[in-house]
């Protein structure tokens, strides 16, 4: 059986942080792998014969170098930063060799070491990294292509954090998210510095916005944490005053009964992607990335108020997973991932081709939603149905409520909506 690749844990404390099994392993190594950073620091300890490989930038060959050394009885040695279990290399390798082909060494995690600097528990972190690509800067809105996404996902469920960096993406890059978001005054931030070198510095409870402008020495950790209480969202069944809707009243939002039974109709789970077509004020949409945590909506609006009022009501009800595109459908749509739901509350004059492409688009078992108050877009909604094989049934729900008169109460009726669900039928 071929040695086992050893995944060594190591700190910037070099030969100082390193059991007497662990350092054995480094200096008896045929074949040393790690970043430059690391290969440096524990260049003496190599034995003569040793072949060093630098694996930055060349992640993806590790497996493959590891796998060539092993079929040759090479002893492998992979230094990784801290615990290579947590946001490290091990996991990678694992994945791509099989687990019984690697063993780990762990050292003390960074995030340990900055939470004893600090005198902060641990257990409650949340633990994200970003340390790989350069994400670029956030912008609001942003999906989940963006390499900040999942921090911004993160602090909308959590109250503590702990933040494996890189030099791209940075502690200041990290508080210009909070402050773009309108998160800054919720959290304060401290930054631990080059950890165990000799110029190590912990940056102390700095506001968010203050940590925005300025920079850190690399490499480095950062820590978040709550200072306002969070209170938990409301799922499901907002009312329509919790939206801002264009003035005069156009009808641009859709009403509570109306979304709450479409909503229904979508069979979301937490991870579904959906597509808002027609957003208007955003009420579908953004109750649906409400109930789906995991997932993201995509949305578009033609008219470039509605679109504002829909950014804005997003900010307001602190829903992140909602990206909006202002533009007419269905340009933008092919870019978008396949959905697992559709909804259609507006169409500027293309249903047809909309529910043509949404159809194509629709995961397996997925929902498409639509909404009409015409016969017209009713009788084309069914055409387009049919046309495309599609299997679906009609809901047409009334609702009434209560309108006080003098010193009692009557019903008003909203008016009639029919509700249109389908699905993909046979191909």
């Amino acid at each position: 059986m071929n040695l086992p690749c050893r995944i060594v844990g190591v700190l910037d404390n070099g030969v100082d942080g390193l059991s007497p099994r662990a350092l054995a392993h480094i200096q008896e190594a045929d074949l040393v792998i790690g970043g430059t950073r690391v290969l440096d620091l524990f260049a003496k300890q190599f034995a003569p014969y040793a072949e060093r490989r630098d694996l930055t930038g060349k992640l993806n060959q590790v497996p493959e170098w590891i796998r060539g050394a092993q079929t040759e009885d090479r002893r492998v040695v992979v230094l990784a930063t801290g615990d290579p279990l947590c946001h490290g290399i091990a996991a990678f390798l694992q994945a791509r060799l099989c687990i019984e082909a690697c063993e780990v060494l762990p050292n003390l995690s960074t995030v340990q070491l900055a939470c004893a600097r600090l005198g902060l528990p641990w257990q409650d972190m949340k633990i994200l990294s970003v340390h790989s690509r350069d994400a670029g800067e956030w912008r609001e809105g942003a999906g989940p292509e963006h390499g900040l996404y999942g921090i911004l996902r993160a602090l909308h469920r959590h109250d503590r954090f702990a933040v494996f960096t890189s030099p791209d993406n940075t502690p200041d890059r990290i508080a210009r998210l909070l402050v773009s978001e309108g998160l800054d005054d919720q959290f304060r931030m401290a930054v631990a510095e080059r950890l165990l070198q000799a110029d190590e510095n912990i940056v102390m409870d700095v506001a968010v916005a203050d940590a925005a402008e300025r920079r850190f020495a690399d490499p480095n950790i950062v820590l978040l944490w709550r200072t306002a209480a969070r209170r938990p969202d409301v799922q499901f069944g907002l009312a329509d005053e919790s939206y801002r809707q264009r003035k005069p009243d156009k009808g641009l939002i859709t009403k509570r009964e109306v979304r709450a039974c479409s909503l229904a109709r979508m069979q979301l789970r937490a991870d579904s992607v959906v597509w808002d077509i027609g957003a208007g004020s955003g009420a579908v949409g953004l109750e649906a990335a409400r109930l789906c945590p995991d997932g993201h909506v995509y949305a578009i609006e033609k008219n470039a108020e509605d679109a504002a009022i829909a950014l804005d009501n997003r900010r307001r009800l602190h829903t992140y997973n909602y990206t909006l595109l202002q533009g007419k459908a269905p340009e933008g749509l092919e870019a978008w991932p396949d959905p697992d739901a559709v909804f259609i509350g507006g169409s500027g004059g293309e249903l047809a081709d909309l529910i043509a492409l949404s159809l194509r688009h629709l995961k397996p078992d997925g929902w498409l939603v639509m909404n009409f108050v015409t016969f017209e877009n009713l009788a084309t909604a069914v055409e387009a149905l049919k046309a495309n094989n599609a299997a679906w049934d009609i809901t047409q729900l009334q609702a009434a409520r209560s309108q006080p008169i003098l010193h009692m109460h009557r019903l008003a009726a909203e008016n009639p909506v029919w509700i249109v669900t389908a699905q993909r039928g046979p191909s």
